[in-house]
């Protein structure tokens, strides 16, 4: 399961520094990716919960990019030997908010690796830690799941859950080739699952290629902040159950559970592939 001679668990506790500006240009290329006027965003303005996954991106060299077009495993992460590896959920705290044109660090540290057995048999989910700073001090505080599994079988239903009944609000989203490849651009998501539609379908057998989970969470969260524009997010956690493909439209869905709090999402034909809560005020 993991490189040879290789203990996982010597990585827990390993820490990463990385630095950052709030680029205005970045910031108004996701808002026309998610189809609001770029020019309402301007210097000194808040950047909306969760763009700043756009930010801190990677900066690994092509000589180093795997065949799956993500950075070859080892470095910071663990050098797990898996094949597949996916952004399985996160939880985030925003304690206070991060502007367009400040200077932002990021310490990362890997907080969990644990072995567990699924469906598709062998799994190593690794749990790292973000606290990301601006010029007040700490801003936001993000536990990030990653999980690297061996490919799924192919033929079978995809993985989901049975969706709520009744919901506060639904925006219909199409998850068309043009969406995903700005948004693996902006990330500089080198992962060909999200753009290379051979490799996802003939290579890790998919039927289409993949919504990147980041980009999902983004999007129940953007649905809920137009339904609820005078609400401040607190909190936020995701967690994905099953793949979402650019073969169907899907809806992203929520409504207000308690004052304070809400949950929230997807909705592809009844099946729903992400679950998520928010806290607000």
């Amino acid at each position: 399961m993991e490189s040879a001679g290789v203990d996982l668990s010597a990585w827990v506790g390993r820490e990463e520094l990385r630095s950052d500006r709030v680029d205005l240009r970045i910031a108004q290329a996701l808002a026309a990716t998610f189809d609001h006027e770029p020019s309402l965003l301007g210097m000194g303005d808040v950047l909306p919960p969760l763009w700043h996954w756009a930010y801190f991106t990677p900066n690994t060299r092509a000589s180093e990019i795997g065949p799956d077009g993500h950075p070859r495993r080892g470095g910071f992460l663990p050098p797990v030997d898996l094949p597949n590896r996916m952004w399985a959920g996160g939880r985030l705290s925003f304690l206070q908010p991060l502007r367009i044109g400040e200077q932002i660090d990021r310490v990362s540290r890997i907080l969990r690796c644990e072995r567990k057995s699924g469906r598709t048999g062998d799994l190593v989910f690794v749990t790292v830690e973000h606290t990301i700073s601006g010029a007040g001090g700490v801003a936001l505080i993000e536990e990030h799941d990653i999980v690297y599994r061996n490919p799924a079988s192919g033929g079978g239903k995809p993985a989901g859950e049975s969706v709520p009944d009744g919901c506060g609000f639904r925006l219909r989203i199409d998850p068309d080739p043009v969406l995903l490849f700005r948004y693996s651009a902006l990330t500089f998501n080198g992962h060909r699952i999200h753009y290379d539609h051979p490799y996802v379908t003939e290579v890790e057998g998919y039927p289409g290629l993949i919504v990147h989970g980041p980009l999902t969470a983004t999007l129940l969260l953007e649905a809920f902040r137009e339904a609820h524009p005078d609400k401040r997010i607190t909190r936020f956690s995701f967690r994905a159950v099953g793949p979402l493909f650019d073969t169907h439209c899907f809806d992203v869905c929520g409504r207000v559970t308690a004052p304070g709090s809400a949950e929230l999402w997807t909705d592809e034909n009844g099946r729903m592939t992400m679950k998520a809560a928010a806290s607000f005020e």
